[in-house]
């Protein structure tokens, strides 16, 4: 794991957490634009947005957050940009193995509210925190819980049937 405790990220620094965490990332950019292609652009503006700016970053240990938000943020400039909604069928039928989700559970969460589906490739995809993933949505910790209960309830029927 990559020590953050100076005020400033240092471009060996910030290498080696990209390093760490770019499958993450990848995960987080799959999950909202369903699109393989897609998603490495995201990740790869996002690499290069955080590279550009990392010196405006005020609390290094928010590196992971902030990244998170930036890569985000790109996801929906790219939707944005795209102005059309990536049918099902485009889903690739292989992940690699860390990332395996069956093609059920890819439409079964693709299926859900924007504001539980956001939720769910966080914690599950992205492999954050209730607090982080609260911090990251912007929302209370307790809303983050609640969808994400409602949300695996609606996946759990979805799946069953």
């Amino acid at each position: 794991m990559v020590k953050l405790g100076t005020k400033t990220i240092d471009k060996t620094t910030y290498v080696s957490f990209i390093s760490e965490y770019k499958a993450s990332m990848y995960r987080i950019a799959y999950g909202y634009l369903c699109d393989e292609t897609g998603a490495l652009d995201a990740v790869d503006e996002a690499v290069y947005l955080g590279y550009a700016h990392r010196k405006e970053l005020r609390e290094p240990r928010f590196l992971k957050t902030w990244l998170t938000r930036i890569l985000i943020n790109e996801c929906y400039r790219i939707l944005r940009r795209c102005k059309h909604e990536v049918t099902m069928e485009e889903l690739p039928e292989e992940t690699s193995p860390s990332t395996e989700v069956s093609l059920p559970t890819k439409l079964a969460v693709q299926s859900l509210p924007e504001d539980l589906r956001k939720v769910i490739i966080l914690r599950y995809f992205g492999g954050y925190t209730i607090a982080e993933t609260a911090e990251i949505l912007e929302i209370p910790e307790g809303t983050v819980a609640t969808r994400a209960r409602k949300a695996l309830g609606i996946l759990r029927v979805e799946l069953n049937d």
